[in-house]
């Protein structure tokens, strides 16, 4: 087992979750790289190895117990335990009053929130044997306020910032830094280019400078540790 710190990264994808898992990986983490598909993980995982750092691609089903226990041994038997958790899986859906169905309400909920805490309890008890460790959630304008058509996403984001303030009030005396982070717009990724062709590289939040946002969290000392932070472009109105 190595000695390497090691960083999690649940919800990887081409945007935000890639930047952090470079991010920290340049910091010299091993990452380890969760998302429901093989070949999401593995694109980046053979980025940070060709920049010479060290990563393990750990597909699972966040939703699933099963599953994120059987991602998050693979990853302890191969990288170490981890020290650091980003919680970055998003379930995204519109739909109006009488279009969402109780079954996509909760399939929702399950990726937003409940996989945060099954994340939470794959990587806590190696945190708390060794008083150290910080949890990173990330949330959404719909962490604060549920717009039209938005409910599915709004449910799932306040509950996943619920999660988060009760995970931080019972661990940070443990010496558990848990942080939320509300990302107020929208990130530029070739998916959100396609949506909003025409937009500004200034009206979106660039990966690397959120992956920044995230790294200097967890190099927070505990003496001043932030819990929540919103981060936005410039421009957007809040």
């Amino acid at each position: 087992m190595s000695s390497n710190r090691v960083a999690v990264v649940v919800g990887v994808g081409p945007g935000l979750g890639a930047a952090v898992s470079r991010r920290f990986a340049r910091e010299g983490f091993s990452v380890g790289l969760v998302a429901r598909t093989a070949a999401t993980c593995e694109a980046v995982q053979r980025e940070i190895e060709q920049d010479g750092g060290r990563a393990l691609s750990a597909p699972a089903d966040a939703t699933d117990p099963a599953s994120v226990a059987a991602a998050f041994a693979r990853v302890k038997e191969s990288l170490g335990p981890a020290e650091v958790l980003i919680y970055n899986a998003s379930d995204f859906r519109v739909a109006g009053a009488l279009e969402l169905t109780p079954r996509e309400l909760e399939a929702s909920w399950k990726v937003n929130c409940l996989g945060g805490l099954l994340c939470a309890q794959a990587a806590l008890p190696d945190m708390l044997e060794r008083g150290r460790g910080t949890l990173l959630f990330t949330g959404a304008t719909a962490s604060l306020r549920g717009g039209p058509r938005f409910a599915a996403l709004a449910v799932g984001k306040f509950g996943l910032r619920a999660l988060a303030q009760s995970l931080a009030r019972e661990l940070g005396p443990r010496g558990i830094h848990v942080a939320h982070v509300i990302i107020d717009g929208l990130i530029d990724t070739p998916r959100v280019r396609a949506m909003v062709p025409g937009r500004g590289a200034a009206t979106l939040l660039a990966p690397d400078a959120l992956a920044e946002t995230y790294f200097q969290l967890h190099a927070q000392p505990p003496s001043a540790w932030t819990h929540e932070i919103d981060v936005r472009p410039s421009v957007e109105r809040f």
